[in-house]
């Protein structure tokens, strides 16, 4: 039985210190990226997208949510991130989705050439049979989506300009997945494995002639001071990656339903803020080049047929090949137009 002192106390705490009961309370998530870090209105959008996630979560949760933002990989290496999302040692990661290929097959799907050519196609993705799927995968290994970016890239050089496989024969060339690496492979390329945050040391050094990524990794990477020519996403890519906002699941599931209901909600809002400034990356990135005088190309529906071809014979042909399940996960997500 309490006794009348310690409920008298108790009272008298609550009331004294409403403040302090509250600040029990208060949980404390963290989020890892390897992009430049920022404001929530300057600097990478990827960045940017996070801020702006946990600024509107901590408003609706009164602040029983609050976050701290890592960028630059500064608080893990950025392979590392989705095994610590699956084990429950990270929260939240705005994470590149094929990196988990190795260790989820069906992730890289989120960078399978030629699969994905539109934002718009891209979009119909998460409520698509394909979607379902990814999501349920995803959640039987611990990682939940929480916002559904996908982005359009390039390809920028220290040599020739890229339109077709032709052009990356001999090049040493970052791809970004494994799929993109058997494609250019099979074009005579070199590839080298490395994240985006990478490719400038790559180029510096030697180990790199050429890389694909995101249009907003060309910019915030500022490859344009070794590079002389960039293969625009404006009339059409070859590159279209899902790199989404996830979650520990375990860390998701430890949270009330309302929060949770929160993060659901505010994690789809901030998708129309990822493909608008992913879009408005993609012309600024040829801007960029062409203001200081370099190669600025945009591919013709021929040249994007031939890379479709070629990945369809390769990339597309090895995925599926690897069992019954990435045969059908393939189908699913070619039937999403």
């Amino acid at each position: 039985m309490i006794s009348r002192r310690a409920f008298i106390g108790g009272a008298a705490l609550s009331i004294a210190a409403p403040g302090l009961l509250r600040a029990q309370g208060v949980r404390t998530l963290k989020i890892s990226h390897q992009f430049p870090g920022g404001t929530i209105d300057q600097g990478d959008f990827r960045d940017r997208l996070v801020r702006r996630f946990a600024a509107e979560v901590e408003k609706r949760t009164n602040g029983a949510l609050k976050f701290e933002i890592y960028p630059g990989s500064s608080l893990m290496k950025t392979f590392a991130q989705f095994s610590a999302l699956r084990k429950g040692a990270l929260d939240f990661s705005l994470y590149p989705l094929p990196y988990a290929g190795s260790e989820v097959q069906a992730l890289n799907l989120g960078l399978m050439p030629l699969l994905v050519t539109s934002y718009e196609q891209g979009a119909k993705w998460k409520d698509a049979p394909i979607g379902q799927s990814l999501s349920k995968i995803a959640e039987s290994k611990g990682v939940k989506f929480i916002t559904w970016v996908w982005q359009a890239g390039g390809a920028a050089s220290l040599k020739k300009a890229i339109r077709v496989p032709d052009d990356v024969k001999g090049l040493k060339i970052r791809g970004g997945s494994r799929e993109f690496d058997l494609m250019l492979t099979a074009a005579g390329a070199q590839v080298s494995t490395m994240p985006s945050n990478e490719i400038y040391l790559g180029m510096q050094t030697g180990a790199l002639d050429a890389a694909l990524t995101s249009s907003t990794s060309l910019i915030s990477f500022r490859v344009e001071e070794l590079c002389n020519s960039i293969t625009t996403a404006r009339t059409g890519a070859i590159w279209f990656m899902c790199e989404p906002l996830l979650m520990s699941k375990d860390i998701f599931d430890s949270l009330p339903a309302d929060q949770q209901k929160i993060i659901l909600d505010v994690g789809q809002e901030m998708e129309w803020f990822g493909t608008v400034e992913a879009k408005k990356d993609d012309e600024a990135i040829a801007k960029l080049y062409a203001g200081l005088n370099k190669t600025v190309v945009d591919l013709k529906p021929e040249e994007l047929a031939i890379w479709s071809k070629l990945a369809e014979e390769t990339a597309w042909k090895d995925f599926a090949s690897k069992s019954t399940e990435a045969a059908e996960l393939l189908a699913s997500a070619r039937s999403v137009s």
